[in-house]
């Protein structure tokens, strides 16, 4: 005599729906990257990779390191939010550095144009001393998003600061709202040769001059410059496949690129050895005592 299950309970709705939900369950957790795995990808993003090389380096489709690049990027917002809070900087230098989404400006058919497509940028603000990126925006350069940025660099700083800028106008109006005159603010304008263009140069000009001027406050004049936060610029473009010139790596949306900003800054500020400081921007601005891993990043992230 052979043996016959029961089967009657198999077949009912309360069954259906618990087997639904077991395997949804089952595939979330097969689908989630180990560790390594995401510390291995994210590890080659913040070293100027694409996502598609990415993609062949780690084996992991290139869908899922998108969408593991907006987790941690949204994460590493609002660690560089909540961080970077009563900060003891005293010399801050401003810069905007250029990019875009979708195409160009230029390129953008009328029926396409929003303010989510096209020239993109993003501002840096850098402590001189540590090398401290206290905070960024990105986003249309626009009186507004100035104001914003400003105000944002207001709220993080401990003391009175000096500021350095170049010789966007925008910038004047800001500095005096967001920190009321209690500021030091100096503006440095270059001037540069005048060269022809010919097929093949791709170098910048050289600088022909230099004028520096107090704004507000009294801000020592030796120390109104923005070279520091343009090297920063150097660094950005060779940390991010999206802000490398004449690619095809440019972004796509700009929730991605805000992302990829967002975890540069927090590689940046928290993770990257400086090259002349010996310890991480955090390290020498007191904010953290110790050197944090790619695996320290993914797991503050994912507590964010």
């Amino acid at each position: 005599m052979g043996f016959t299950p029961d089967t009657a309970g198999f077949n009912t709705p309360a069954f259906h729906l618990f087997t639904l939900c077991s395997i949804a369950k089952l595939g979330k957790y097969m689908n989630k990257l180990q560790i390594d795995k995401q510390a291995a990808i994210i590890s080659a993003l913040v070293e100027g990779n694409s996502i598609r090389s990415t993609e062949r380096m780690t084996g992991v489709h290139r869908d899922t390191i998108m969408r593991l690049l907006v987790k941690v990027g949204n994460g590493c917002i609002v660690i560089m939010d909540q961080t970077m809070r009563n900060l003891p900087c005293e010399n801050i230098e401003v810069d905007e550095i250029w990019s875009y989404v979708g195409a160009k400006r230029e390129h953008i058919p009328k029926e396409m144009k929003t303010p989510n497509i096209g020239d993109q940028w993003t501002y840096v603000a850098l402590d001189r001393d540590s090398k401290l990126v206290p905070t960024f925006l990105v986003g249309k350069r626009t009186r507004k998003n100035t104001h914003k940025f400003m105000c944002s660099l207001s709220a993080r700083m401990a003391n009175r600061v000096q500021i350095s800028s170049d010789a966007l106008a925008h910038y004047v109006g800001a500095v005096d709202a967001a920190f009321g005159g209690d500021v030091d603010y100096g503006r440095i304008v270059k001037s540069y040769e005048k060269r022809p263009y010919s097929p093949g140069r791709y170098s910048p000009p050289k600088v022909a001059s230099v004028s520096k001027k107090s704004l507000m406050g009294n801000p020592n004049i030796d120390l109104i410059s923005t070279s520091h936060v343009e090297r920063q610029n150097l660094t950005m473009r060779m940390s991010m496949r999206r802000f490398t010139r004449l690619t095809n790596g440019f972004s796509k949306k700009l929730e991605n690129m805000k992302a990829a900003v967002a975890l540069h800054f927090a590689h940046y500020n928290f993770v990257r050895i400086h090259s002349s400081l010996k310890v991480t921007p955090a390290m020498e601005a007191g904010i953290v005592d110790d050197l944090w891993t790619i695996h320290d990043l993914l797991r503050v992230a994912e507590r964010y």
